[in-house]
C-alpha cells in the first residue's frame, strides 16, 4: 500500500471516529479502501455512509448489487474488490458462470432479465458514460427509478473505491490471490 497502514495508537481524534463507526457497521473490520481513507478522515466518512447505503439499504436487492460490484471492480481490474465482492455475488444468488464471464470479459448468459439489465447498464455507463435510452427505459421498466438511481449510486461509489484500490496499490489480505 502506499500510504502508511495506519495503527491504533497512531489515529487523531478524527480517525478514531471513523475507524469505530466502520468497526461499528455492518462491514465490522476496517480493511481495503477504508484503510486509505483513514488519512483523510472527513472525505472516508462521507465515502463510508454512501458506501453503507449503496451495500446494505439501496432499493436494489444484494444479488443485483453485487453484481453491480463485480462488474465495476472487472471494468476497473480492481483485484481487491473482485476478491471480496465475486464470492459475496455468488452466495447472493448469482451464478458462477456468470461470475466467470464478468471475469473474463466475456458477455454472459443471462437467465433473469434483473441481472442482464444490472449487468448491462452497469458495462454501458462504465464504458461509454451514458445509458441509451432503450437500456434506460427497460432498466426503468423492470427495476424502477429508485433502483436505477441507486444502481447509479452504487457505480459511482464502487469508481471511487476502485480508483482508492488502484492509486494506493491496496493489497489482497495476506496470502490471497486475484483470480482477475
Amino acid at each position: 500500500m502506499r500510504v502508511e497502514n495506519l495503527s491504533a495508537d497512531q489515529l487523531d481524534s478524527d480517525q478514531k471516529k471513523l475507524y469505530d463507526d466502520i468497526m461499528a457497521s455492518p462491514r465490522g473490520r476496517v480493511e481495503g479502501p477504508h484503510k486509505v481513507w483513514l488519512h483523510s478522515p472527513h472525505l472516508g466518512d462521507h465515502a463510508q455512509r454512501l458506501g453503507a447505503y449503496c451495500r446494505f439499504g439501496s432499493a436494489l436487492p444484494p444479488r443485483l448489487s453485487e453484481l453491480a460490484i463485480c462488474v465495476t471492480g472487472r471494468f476497473w481490474s480492481a483485484h481487491y474488490e473482485w476478491y471480496v465482492h465475486a464470492p459475496l455475488a455468488i452466495k447472493a444468488g448469482i451464478s458462477e458462470d456468470i461470475i466467470t464471464a464478468i471475469r473474463e470479459n466475456r458477455q454472459p448468459s443471462f437467465v433473469e432479465e434483473d441481472e442482464q439489465l444490472v449487468h448491462d447498464i452497469s458495462l454501458v455507463l462504465h464504458r461509454d458514460h451514458r445509458i441509451p435510452d432503450d437500456l434506460y427505459r427497460r432498466g426503468t421498466e423492470v427495476l424502477g427509478t429508485k433502483a436505477m438511481v441507486d444502481l447509479v449510486g452504487l457505480l459511482g461509489y464502487y469508481t471511487l473505491i476502485s480508483m482508492t484500490l488502484n492509486a494506493f496499490d491496496v493489497q489482497l489480505p495476506g496470502d490471497a490471490v486475484s483470480d482477475l
